[in-house]
């Protein structure tokens, strides 16, 4: 099970550092899990993240207080509007399935945009 969670945890990794590159796809999430994935295999891995210096503070303020800074939140909020309009305009012609794309959209902004802001 160790060796499932350690693969999972580097392929967490891998989608996020693919994330940096496509707009469409949030590296943090999939960074978050990776060190919930490593904390369970491999203890210096996990720590390899949370020292990294740029998603380090994201994952300690995520693990600490469940918060997301407030630039973070206008990146995930823009993005999703952006991928948004992108499907409206150039996506599937069928209605329904815009107005479902939307209603995820606005529900993942909605609990992106109620997480508390790091206190440090």
């Amino acid at each position: 099970m160790r060796i499932l969670m350690l693969a999972g945890g580097w392929l967490m990794v891998g989608i996020g550092v693919v994330g940096v590159f496509l707009p469409v796809l949030p590296t943090t999430p999939f960074m978050i899990l990776a060190a919930a994935l490593f904390a369970r295999s491999s203890p210096r891995f996990e720590q390899w993240l949370l020292d990294h210096p740029r998603y380090g503070q994201p994952l300690i303020d995520w693990r600490r207080q469940g918060a997301i800074s407030r630039n973070a939140k206008i990146a995930s909020v823009s993005l999703m509007t952006a991928s948004y309009l992108i499907v409206w305009f150039a996506g599937p012609p069928q209605l329904w399935l815009k107005l479902l794309v939307g209603a995820i959209l606005v529900a993942c902004a909605a609990f992106v945009l109620t997480r508390p802001m790091p206190s440090n």
